[in-house]
């Protein structure tokens, strides 16, 4: 294997990701480490994760090259320092009580408000048992989607805020998205994520599995197109070999946004083979260049007027 002299600095907790010098999006940027010395490169030096809507890379190549430097004359110098490896851990989990105790709380979430309009409180309250949706009082009228893992542990749950009339999440003047372990302060608690909505492969043994990155897209499809055990990877970089060995001998497919088809499709010989895949194409036959750009979802969809009988006709 070639030895490069910058690599992208190993994960190791959100203390090594940074702002985004593109989007500006904290949290989301990944540095460029020069493995000689263990210092970072330019500030404006390394990728944006959010690869759809934002898409930053600078290389040190293009780094150098602005210099008039050739990356080839400092690669060729020996290495003298090597990050240090990784060591895995086994996942911690949260007590059950919390989560009942969340759960408890829904007078004033703003999720299920958003969900009793589109339906009815009665379906708000079945899916905030189905999918173990809490309450948080981190910000007013906060959600908590809980990541229930196969065996019934929980893993965490994440935190998120929404407009319970448009139901889209509230990002000014941030981002309102945390985690519960964070919330209530729990010191050196590693966390290992599962699927969200993982726990109900047990109930629904015969179902096929349907997967998409968010936890509210999950919620909303499995309303719509009950045939399916709707599961949420949380983002479009969460899907992985880990997380998909829960899936022994089942039939998946995967629903990627709009944008993230070619993405999540050449993900499907990297996941475990205990299953079989295949991906949804009904979204990129047939949006319209302005959803291409918005990355709209299947929720998108199925939330429209009239379309339901269009999409359960075209199901992979």
């Amino acid at each position: 294997m070639k030895d490069y002299r910058y690599i992208l600095e190993p994960y190791n907790g959100m203390k090594t990701r940074y702002r985004c010098p593109n989007c500006e999006k904290n949290g989301v940027f990944t540095r460029y480490l020069d493995q000689r010395t263990g210092e970072y490169l330019d500030d404006k030096t390394g990728k944006c994760s959010r690869a759809i809507k934002c898409g930053y890379h600078f290389s040190p190549k293009q780094y150098f090259s602005e210099g008039g430097i050739s990356i080839s004359e400092v690669q060729k110098k020996p290495l003298i320092w090597k990050p240090k490896l990784k060591v895995k851990l086994e996942p911690n989990y949260i007590d059950k009580i919390v989560l009942e105790e969340s759960i408890d709380n829904r007078l004033s979430n703003n999720f299920l408000l958003y969900l009793s309009h589109i339906w009815n409180d009665e379906v708000a309250v079945h899916l905030a048992n189905e999918y173990n949706i809490g309450t948080s009082n981190h910000w007013s009228g906060a959600t908590i989607f809980w990541q229930v893992d196969n065996f019934g542990k929980i893993r965490s749950g994440k935190v998120m805020l929404y407009n319970p009339v448009t139901g889209k999440r509230i990002k000014q003047p941030y981002n309102h998205i945390n985690w519960i372990h964070k919330v209530l302060k729990l010191d050196n608690f590693h966390l290992q994520q599962c699927f969200f909505g993982e726990h109900l492969l047990h109930k629904h043994k015969e179902k096929p599995v349907a997967i998409v990155e968010s936890e509210k897209t999950a919620i909303i499809a499995s309303v719509f197109l009950p045939e399916f055990v709707w599961l949420a990877c949380g983002s479009v970089h969460n899907l992985n070999n880990e997380k998909t060995m829960v899936l022994k001998g089942r039939s998946v497919v995967l629903f990627p946004d709009l944008g993230c088809f070619d993405l999540w499709n050449d993900k499907i010989h990297k996941l475990s083979k205990l299953a079989t895949y295949r991906t949804s194409t009904l979204l990129e036959e047939k949006a319209t260049d302005n959803e291409r750009k918005q990355g709209f979802d299947i929720a998108d969809y199925l939330t429209k007027p009239n379309i339901i009988n269009y999409i359960t006709t075209n199901l992979p």
